[in-house]
């Protein structure tokens, strides 16, 4: 193996589509609690379950049923 490469010619994967997006989400802390704790049960990434069950509301255009509480 050599100590160094040169890829200053390389090029970038054409068929590599990125799928995903980073985003930044604040949730409450007892729902990513219970996605982890599902996530272990199921044996994978919790970030991995909350996509595919936001994945499979968004294919069902499921509308949430908003309950403001005062406090």
């Amino acid at each position: 193996m050599r100590d160094e490469y040169d890829f200053s010619n390389g090029e970038k994967n054409p068929y590599v589509k990125r799928t995903k997006t980073a985003i930044t989400i604040r949730l409450d802390s007892g729902t990513i609690e219970y996605f982890k704790n599902l996530a272990e049960e199921l044996n994978m990434p919790y970030q991995t379950l909350i996509n595919s069950y936001l994945v499979d509301c968004a294919s069902k255009k499921k509308k949430p049923e908003v309950v403001w509480s005062v406090g």
